[in-house]
């Protein structure tokens, strides 16, 4: 749809595109509600509460225990918990996990970690990333500890905070793998974080953060799945 703006003698001198209305979709369905207002008959539940149940379900090891051979090669099949108070547990959690997990780009930084510059005040083009590396204390990998670059290295790091794994690796991992310089050897494309955090973070020192950052992410994220309720199912699921 569009609006039309008009001179005296009628002339079209401006034309607007009206903004498209955003309409927010739940991605439960109405019978998925149903089936968990029924096993709580008790409880006002909501879409939203149900999402973050699930969420917070999928974290539960022993729910990934019980089902890993169904999860490796179909949906996952979400049950219901034998009470409403471990509903309400899963729920609570999963919409805490969500938060961590939305946000990791702004929660604080871990400041247990020790930043080493070698004495040395750093400018911008310091933080520039190359390839970070976790160095090794004989054959074993030191993970306490980063080498960021040339320049500035991480001590202090909490080797718990690896415990915390997405899509079968640490987290952790997942950002010193991405935040790099890489040329694809196909194409020639030269992948290079450090432009992503000038250009559109305007930060130069944001590859560091964000590993600080996801240390925070990563404790607080086990912490809340170390205290999630024994999965206890409903006998009707």
């Amino acid at each position: 749809m569009s609006t039309a703006k008009q001179t005296g003698n009628g002339d079209l001198f401006e034309q607007e595109q009206a903004q498209p209305r955003i309409v927010r979709r739940d991605g439960i369905t109405n019978a998925g509600l149903a089936h968990f207002q029924s096993a709580y008959p008790a409880e006002t539940i909501t879409k939203e509460d149900l999402f973050y149940y699930v969420y917070g379900l999928l974290h539960s090891p022993d729910y990934r225990e019980r089902y890993a051979d169904n999860l490796a090669k179909e949906l996952p099949r979400i049950p219901c918990v034998n009470t409403a108070t471990d509903f309400w547990a899963f729920s609570k959690a999963g919409r805490a996990l969500a938060e961590l997990h939305l946000n990791y780009e702004t929660v604080p930084m871990y400041t247990g970690a020790k930043i080493d510059t070698g004495g040395r005040k750093l400018a911008d083009a310091d933080y520039r990333v190359e390839k970070m590396k976790v160095p090794k204390t004989g054959k074993e990998k030191d993970l306490t500890r980063l080498i960021y670059n040339n320049r500035i290295s991480v001590s202090g790091i909490p080797p718990a905070a690896y415990d915390y794994v997405v899509n079968g690796k640490p987290a952790l991992d997942w950002v010193i793998e991405r935040q790099c310089v890489k040329t694809d050897k196909d194409s020639g494309i030269v992948n290079d974080a450090n432009d992503w955090a000038i250009e559109t973070m305007h930060n130069p020192r944001y590859p560091l953060e964000l590993f600080l950052r996801v240390i925070t992410v990563s404790l607080e994220t086990m912490k809340i799945v170390r205290n999630l309720p024994a999965l206890e199912i409903a006998s009707a699921d």
